[in-house]
Order: structure tokens, then sequence, then C-alpha cells
């Protein structure tokens, strides 16, 4: 029997949540991809990974090209099946890039991240929530007869443990409630004080006036000092700043928690391919009046837009590489998106790869995404390497799924959350350019981190903790010297 995805639709909609906490809140290896609740276009995925299911790892004296080769060896092979002409798999692998991989696929500097610099398990058995047509169904693949015995017999207990979920069952709703962590104000520390940062921010419009950069993408990183339960901090996130590129993502003891608002690739079965650059921000304001003001400045924002279409080229270009002749597209520019706290200002790039590329060969050639890094992008990476003086870990990077179909949906590691055995870390950060005001640089990256920190129970951004003005702390060693295979279970 050929390898093949199957799938069915369960004969009613149920809440992604009930069902992610229900049946895989507690595995050591599992993604839930969340659209959101309030969702009426894209999918979320809830994937787990089963005991023996491979899982590619890689710190910081891993070979890039190797982490690549071992993705590559599950995608593809499958038989054509005419009743899924044109749907994404879901099935494949899931976890994350992280910025120091990109960095090293690069051969720029790159600090030691600490958390692996990328992490995917392979998820053989999905469920699919499609929230246009309000329906679930169950993806998994299927390679020989013993495995269509295994496989059904998934189907069918699966389907009996949602069914009886019910769409208000009580003891999750009650579960939810008590998942929600207590609100205190934890140790939180940031890398760079204000006035460090508002240094950095003038050594890069030095650089860019020296003509070593167009725009510098400079970022700061929050530590807070808790060690929540991962799922009840996700909740307490997505409650207070929902996306529709969120997620979780736990690997054994790491975790990313995401409100992630922002697309790094979407690859579809056609070949077509979607980048949104986001770059351009504004806080949201109660009043509406000071609401809609913000966002006409916004969008009015010279410097800001500016900002955004420097991106754009960048990403055209990255695309370009892959991409049939010809097919490179920008259908919206710099358009405003809203969201509970930011005004944002958004682009969408389009692409067709060309035959027989994958969704891999997008992200190798894209990767890490340029509206993390700046513009031109090894310049650009280089300089920051020096200013930041320690790693971004998972933030900067990409998560979500990479079918064995050859398609991705990957989102930004912004907004985000990464929790492992030592604390909590959060990323904040903003594009620099000649225009660029220190004081309101300063500000925006508190605006990123306030939420994020506050679904940790953390000090307020106000409150800051770290090394004292003009005081520069050890830079990270740097891992680049030496390159191994990745950990392959």
């Amino acid at each position: 029997m050929p390898r093949r995805i199957r799938s069915t639709v369960l004969p009613e909609w149920r809440d992604p949540r009930s069902v992610f906490l229900a049946l895989a809140a507690d595995a050591s290896r599992v993604a839930w991809l969340d659209g959101g609740d309030d969702a009426t276009t894209g999918r979320s995925v809830i994937a787990v990974a089963r005991g023996d299911a491979p899982v590619v790892r890689a710190g910081g004296d891993a070979d890039p090209e190797s982490v690549y080769a071992a993705l590559a060896r599950e995608v593809g092979g499958l038989e054509p099946d005419p009743d899924r002409a044109g749907s994404r798999a879901a099935v494949g692998w899931h976890g994350w890039f992280g910025y120091e991989f990109g960095a090293r696929t690069l051969g720029v500097p790159a600090a030691d991240a600490g958390t692996p610099e990328a992490a995917f398990f392979l998820a053989d058995r999905v469920i699919v929530f499609e929230h246009a047509a309000r329906t679930v169904r169950l993806e998994w693949i299927e390679d020989g007869a013993r495995d269509a015995a295994d496989a059904d017999e998934w189907v069918r207990r699966t389907t009996r443990r949602i069914d009886a979920i019910g769409s208000a069952d009580a003891s999750v709703d009650d579960r939810v409630s008590a998942a929600v962590p207590t609100v205190t104000a934890a140790p939180t520390r940031w890398r760079h004080s204000p006035d460090e940062y508002r240094q950095m921010i003038a050594e890069c419009q030095a650089a860019i006036t020296r003509g070593d950069a167009y725009q510098l993408c400079l970022t700061n990183r929050v530590e807070v000092d808790v060690r929540p339960d991962p799922v009840a901090a996700y909740l307490a996130l997505r409650a207070s700043s929902p996306s529709h590129h969120g997620g979780f993502v736990r690997i054994d003891d790491v975790a990313l928690l995401s409100a992630s608002p922002e697309q790094f690739l979407l690859v579809e079965p056609d070949g077509t391919v979607a980048t949104k650059p986001m770059k351009g921000t504004r806080p949201r304001s109660a009043d509406p009046a000071t609401d809609a003001a913000l966002r006409a400045e916004l969008h009015a924002s010279e410097k800001e837009r500016a900002e955004n279409l420097m991106i754009v080229d960048l990403m055209r270009n990255d695309l370009g590489r892959i991409a049939e002749l010809g097919t490179v597209r920008v259908p919206h520019l710099l358009e405003v998106e809203e969201y509970p706290h930011v005004h944002q200002l958004v682009s969408t790039v389009t692409a067709r790869l060309r035959h027989p590329l994958t969704a891999l060969d997008a992200v190798r050639s894209a990767f890490p995404a340029g509206s993390m890094t700046g513009a031109p992008k090894l310049s650009a990476m280089t300089i920051l390497h020096g200013l930041e003086r320690g790693p971004r870990g998972v933030y900067s990077g990409a998560f979500g799924c990479l079918g064995v179909d050859g398609t991705a949906d990957l989102a930004m590691v912004i907004r985000s959350i990464v929790l492992t055995p030592d604390g909590a870390s959060i990323g904040t950060g903003g594009g620099i350019t000649a225009l660029s005001d220190p004081d309101e640089e300063v500000e925006e990256t508190r605006i990123k981190a306030r939420a994020l920190i506050a679904a940790l129970g953390g000090e307020s951004p106000g409150a800051w903790t770290g090394p004292a003005d003009g005081e520069h702390p050890a830079a990270a060693p740097d891992a680049n010297a030496r390159r191994t295979p990745p950990a392959i279970e």
C-alpha cells in the first residue's frame, strides 16, 4: 500500500481550546497552531507526537544543512489523492526555527542561544479545525496495511473522545478558569536599560549614516523569574492578546507561547508562496477618536512607510531566488491592521515556487525574515550581533508546520514567551532608521512586551532592572566554529 494522506470530517464543530485541553495539553511534544476563538478564516491544528515519532533538534554546534536534510527526508513520496487536490497538509513537522539557526545558515556571527536553535517533531496524526466551514477533520498518514488498521483505531478513539467533550463542557471551563496564573510582581530583568538601548539606537543610526545598512531591527530581551504551567500561561496570553497566528509548541522542557500576528511563510500545494512583513507600530487607545488618530498617524508616517517598504523589497529579493521568473508580486502594500494593543503596518508579498522546489527551499532562502533583521540582511545581522551582545533564541525565528506534501504554514516568533526550566524570556524590538526617535523606539519595546509580561505576572515595563546605564553585559560565547549533525531521534 503506497504512502498517502487520509482524512475524515467529524459530524459536529468543537472549540479547538476545549479539544486541546481534553486531548493534548499534557503531552510532552505537542503543538497547537491557534487561529483564535473568533476566527472566521484559516484553520487551527492540534498535533501530538507519538512515542516513536522522529524528532529533529539542533544546538549551536549543528550544521544547518544537515537539519534541512533531516527534515526533507519526510517530505514527499506521497500517492496523489484527487480528493485532496488543493488541500494543504497539516501532517508533518511541527516546531520552530530559532534566529541563531538562520544566522548560522547565512554564515554570519551568532551567539549560543541556550535553547534548541531548531526543534521539530513529526506528527503523522493531527486534528484540523477549518474556521470558515466550521468543521473538524482528522488527518493522518497511512503507510501499509498494518498502519492502516492502527490509524483506523486512532480515528475511532479520537472521534469518541471529541464527541464526549460536548460544545460547552463544564469541566473544561473549570480547567480554563483554574489555569489562569495568579498575577504577582515576579522579578523582571531587561538585558538593556532604556539609556543603553538609546545608545544602541544611536549606533544603529551611525551605521546607517555610514551606508552599512538602510534599516536595523534592534531588539531587547526580558527575563522573568517565573516557572508557570506552560498551558496556564498560554491561556492567559491568548485571553489578553488574541491573534490569528498564535500557537503553543512544547518540545520536552522548552515551550513556546505565541500571540504572533505576523505570517512568515504560507506555501500552498500549487506552489504559491506568501509572506506578510509587518513593520510600523502605534499603540491602541480606548478612546475611539484617539485610536483613529493613531491609526491615521501610522499610515501617514514617512518613517514607518519607508521602514515597511525596505522590508518589502528585501522579501521580494528573498522570494525571487526560489520563484518562477516574473511571479513575484506585492498585492497588498502598507495596510493598517488592528490588534488589541497595537496598530500594525502590513504588506503582502507573493510568488510561485519553481519546480521542483518545496517549502524547505523557501525557508532556506527567506529565513530569518527581513522584518526581524533589517536591510541589507547580512550586513544588518552582523551589525546587530555586535550591538545586542546576546542571543535572541527562539524569538525572531519562525514556528508552525512543514507539511509532508511540501507545503508550509509558519508564523513569526514575535509577541511570544519562551519557557524553560530556568524561567521565562520575552523578546521585543523595532526597526531603526535614520528617522527613528530614540524615546519612541524605547516606548515601542515596552508596548510590545507589556501584555506578555502581564501574562506571566511580571513587573511593569516601567520598573526597569538590568545593567546600569552605560554598562555592557558580557558577550555570549560564539558557537559558530564547530558544526555537527542535529540530534535526530
